[in-house]
């Protein structure tokens, strides 16, 4: 018998780059996953706020470099990254947003499974025929919805951005994928619709806006939030007391984190344990939150 003990885990390295990002409950869930296969594996916050293309290089160089396996992209830099990158994935190239980098022989390869996450935690809430869905934010994760949203099919998607021309620019983007109308208001994306997304931070704690004024909202429609810092955000409150249905930012956050996990390692980890590692967290932030 050998007098060595047992062989230790394989080492997995992963991470994520954006800025705030001290809040996420993505080191829990990778590591819980990588725990539950066997794997030891860490996961590095790395908070930049401000990185100009630059600052955004040196850091995907040492991601290269390092030993990383993949890190994921938030905001702000979800579309910053993209002409950083050796490749992208064909969806990732489409939308030009990348919320996961891959590091395979030494090249860095863009992926969004923001897009499969989304598609995975809403479909539930569609109808068979869905017909007219309204998308707040054309950003990085606007963006990822509005294709989610696309590859289900939803025949009336509509879209609006503070911001018009970033709305026209997506509109162009979703042209081949089924199409959307840029709303002019938010009056205009909502006028019949029977889903609302909120793609915007707005809501993330510290904020407590609403990106949409409840005097929109209705029973008829089901709203979701990709913000996941509170899980109930000042939208689905109003939501709620409408008598909405609501899909709050968790199963967003879940699905994309296993995805990304899948595409780091090749492997397919526990939803269920992922769910339960984001659960401890918010349940933490929430003690904390009350006590002050």
């Amino acid at each position: 018998m050998s007098s060595r003990g047992p062989i230790a885990p394989k080492k997995l390295l992963t991470g994520l780059i954006g800025a705030p990002i001290a809040h996420s409950a993505s080191p829990a869930m990778h590591e819980r996953a990588a725990e539950a296969l066997g794997l030891r594996g860490h996961y590095q916050l790395i908070e930049v706020a401000g990185a100009d293309a630059t600052g955004l290089s040196m850091m995907l160089e040492g991601v290269r470099r390092l030993g990383f396996a993949g890190v994921n992209v938030t905001f702000p830099y979800k579309e910053a990254v993209v002409p950083l990158l050796d490749e992208l994935a064909t969806t990732a190239a489409t939308m030009a947003a990348v919320n996961t980098v891959v590091v395979k022989d030494g090249r860095l390869i863009g992926h969004n499974t923001d897009t499969t996450g989304f598609a995975r935690a809403v479909k539930p809430l569609l109808a068979p025929a869905e017909n007219a869905v309204a998308v707040i934010g054309t950003g990085g994760v606007g963006k990822a919805i509005a294709f989610a949203l696309a590859s289900l099919k939803v025949a009336d998607l509509r879209i609006f951005d503070s911001e018009p021309a970033r709305a026209e620019k997506l509109a162009a983007l979703l042209a081949k994928h089924g199409g959307a109308r840029v709303a002019r208001s938010v009056e205009d994306a909502l006028d019949g619709a029977t889903g609302l997304v909120n793609g915007t931070p707005v809501g993330m704690l510290p904020n407590r806006d609403t990106p949409v004024p409840p005097t929109l909202l209705r029973e008829s429609l089901w709203v979701a939030d990709a913000v996941y810092s509170p899980l109930i955000t000042p939208l689905l409150a109003a939501a709620q007391e409408k008598g909405a249905r609501i899909m709050t930012g968790r199963e967003l956050a879940i699905y994309q984190a296993a995805d990304a996990f899948e595409l780091f390692t090749g492997l397919a980890p526990s939803t269920e344990v992922m769910g339960e590692a984001f659960d401890a967290v918010m349940a933490a932030r929430s003690a904390a939150y009350q006590a002050a």
